[in-house]
């Protein structure tokens, strides 16, 4: 419900005291609208990017872990559904991390950072 909705619903009585009840409710909603548009809606729109991140991985790229693990993708085995691969968060992702590969579900990765731009970075540093 807008303000505005509101206010013109308030006028709509003509002036008369109002029930309390209905007082409590035109709070509620706007309370609710609030939480909704404050902090439901950009953790939805933030969630849903880092989803299409995850179904866009790809080799090469750096991936941060929960834990802190930091590697990057050297292998990605994706479902098969009726002869075509389909990117699902269960899918199996061979990672390297120093000596070591592991095997991490896609939906298990915290945050992905691209290895060209860590490549990028450490190639623009001047030599002494």
């Amino acid at each position: 419900m807008t303000p505005t909705a509101a206010f013109s619903l308030l006028q709509a009585s003509g002036g008369a005291a109002q029930s309390p009840l209905f007082q409590l409710g035109i709070q509620f909603a706007l309370i609710l609208a609030i939480f909704y548009f404050l902090m439901i809606r950009p953790q939805q729109k933030q969630r849903r990017q880092h989803e299409e991140s995850l179904r866009n991985l790809q080799k090469g790229e750096e991936i941060v872990k929960p834990g802190g693990i930091i590697g990057q993708v050297i292998h990605i085995r994706e479902t098969m559904k009726d002869g075509v691969p389909v990117r699902s968060m269960d899918d199996q992702v061979t990672i390297k991390s120093a000596e070591s590969r592991l095997i991490v579900e896609r939906g298990r990765i915290a945050r992905v950072t691209s290895g060209k731009r860590a490549e990028a970075t450490t190639s623009t540093t001047p030599a002494s």
